[in-house]
């Protein structure tokens, strides 16, 4: 992966139909340079996952994905042993009169463990791309169970040893600052910030992801979201609502927005029934602003 120039990389995007920008190039490229981790914050919804998605894509790896939440431990993200066909097999071997203690050996072989995201990460003879998503989500604790992994790559399990990793795993790291992250992670990674794209970035996302949308009404669509995100919203719509609402559009076959239309699809793009109300008593100057007047009826 070293040997990947900054020219490559953006062709690597641009392939994959990743509309991205200089600094999202110039990070991936950093990274695979030095086998630094890479943190990528920014709201929800702007297209965090999808570079990890893409990277494993383009280098023709395995995307491992840890996804993270409030009570993960070291252990759904390391490994587990199968309890259950440990001693399925160690009835089966004592009915045939084996040694107790060879079979405590045997049960506690790879044959029996359960391999998690970061310990099958780590046993790819590949490189692979290690998705570790919301971070933030996770507990402090696991924060710092992270940090001894990142530091030596290498693990250790109690009954076999201590399994170092032949191909560091090439991780991305992504959060949306529903906590802070530790100062100690933050400088084992390098940063990304990515923010909402502006109307140029969002049609040129439309326009790879939906090829098939009137060109009009995919500006319509892009202005629309560029001043709903405008609104003091719950759930502020992402790139994701924008390319489901453009495909239900499209479907319809329709060459602009209206204000019944866009009543009546609303749900596609707001999640949240107090965004719904304010957004509906807001609708006509959100209409207004999207440049389609004349058809507000």
């Amino acid at each position: 992966m070293k040997n990947f120039e900054l020219g490559q990389i953006e062709n690597m995007l641009e392939k994959q139909g990743y509309i991205g920008s200089g600094s999202i190039a110039m990070s991936i490229f950093l990274v695979m340079q030095l086998e630094k981790p890479l943190l990528i914050e920014g709201p929800a919804g702007v297209g965090k996952t999808e570079i990890a998605k893409v990277m494993a894509k383009a280098l023709e790896t395995n995307l491992i994905r840890l996804q993270c939440y409030e009570g993960l431990d070291s252990t759904h993200a390391l490994y587990e042993w199968n309890y259950q066909h440990q001693l399925l097999f160690l009835k089966m071997q004592e009915s045939r009169g084996e040694d107790v203690k060879k079979l405590e050996e045997t049960i506690f072989s790879d044959r029996f463990l359960l391999k998690r995201p970061v310990l099958q990460a780590i046993s790819q003879e590949k490189r692979p791309v290690l998705l570790i998503d919301e971070i933030d989500r996770a507990d402090e604790e696991f924060e710092s169970f992270l940090l001894e992994v990142l530091s030596d790559w290498q693990v250790t399990i109690p009954e076999v040893g201590t399994i170092k990793a032949s191909q560091k795993p090439q991780i991305i790291l992504t959060g949306n600052r529903t906590r802070e992250l530790s100062e100690a992670l933050r400088r084992r990674c390098l940063y990304l910030w990515i923010d909402y794209p502006d109307f140029e970035k969002e049609l040129a996302i439309v326009k790879t992801k939906v090829p098939e949308i009137d060109a009009n009404l995919g500006e319509h669509i892009c202005r629309f979201m560029t001043e709903l995100r405008q609104l003091k919203l719950e759930k502020t719509p992402g790139i994701s609502e924008t390319i489901d609402w453009a495909r239900a559009l499209a479907t319809m076959h329709l060459t602009h927005l209206d204000k019944k239309v866009v009543e009546d699809t609303l749900g596609v793009v707001l999640k949240d029934w107090q965004d719904m109300r304010h957004t509906q008593d807001a609708l006509s100057e959100l209409l207004e602003k999207t440049g389609v007047t004349s058809r507000i009826g």
